[in-house]
């Protein structure tokens, strides 16, 4: 199965904040999944581990 990708702007509009958020979170979320530079230019971030940090997120949440 096939990687699936997200750009800046798809993870803004699937977490419903600014396109600069993600990228603020990399910087201060050491548990944030890191984007992978496919090309010059085309930074992305793999939506299996986005999944995986919003599970993660999802049951600290539920512990608390």
């Amino acid at each position: 199965m096939a990687d699936i990708y997200l750009s800046d702007t798809q993870l803004a509009s699937r977490y419903g904040v600014h396109r600069s958020t993600p990228w603020r979170w990399v910087k201060t979320d050491p548990q944030f999944p890191k984007p992978v530079s496919l090309t010059k230019g085309c930074t992305r971030w793999k939506l299996s581990e986005l999944e995986a940090w919003e599970l993660q997120k999802a049951v600290k949440g539920a512990a608390a």
